[in-house]
């Protein structure tokens, strides 16, 4: 299944490299990233980015999935620790996790990857929510760590 679910993920970045080819828009990549992710994996519930507005809060952009958290701070929930942090939050059981924000209550595990301006100032984060436990692994940071570090380095 990781040499499947491997190839599913050069498949979708090929698709997203391909869609962003010449977008300058931030806004429009993190739709079409939203979108082509969350429709790629059976696994992906809530697929959607929180924007950095200041130096310690988030608020939603573009998603695909059900209603999200309006506004999250930076020291709050896993979303905060990956902003914070400035490290990508892999949680296998969001109950387990201190400080959890349960922004839909079906969200049985997460990954939240930072994207990173240049300069190493958090410019969003990623946020990938399933109503499976532990639905998330190495294969899905790799490949999501190496698409919000370009995201960074392109749009910050």
């Amino acid at each position: 299944m990781t040499e499947d679910k491997r190839a599913r993920y050069e498949q979708v970045r090929a698709a997203i490299d391909s869609l962003l080819d010449g977008e300058d828009d931030w806004i429009a990549a993190m739709a079409t990233v939203s979108c082509e992710l969350h429709h790629a994996f059976d696994h992906y519930d809530w697929t959607g980015f929180y924007r950095a507005v200041g130096d310690d809060l988030l608020v939603i952009g573009p998603y695909q999935g059900s209603h999200g958290c309006l506004r999250i701070p930076f020291s709050r929930g896993v979303c905060g620790a990956a902003a914070r942090t400035r490290q990508t939050q892999l949680v296998p059981d969001v109950e387990a996790f201190e400080g959890h924000i349960a922004c839909s209550s079906s969200t049985r595990s997460e990954i939240v990857v930072p994207v990173l301006r240049p300069d190493g100032r958090v410019l969003a984060v990623l946020d990938v929510d399933s109503n499976a436990p532990a639905a998330f692994d190495a294969v899905d940071q790799e490949f999501l760590d190496a698409l919000c570090a370009e995201l960074g380095q392109r749009f910050g």
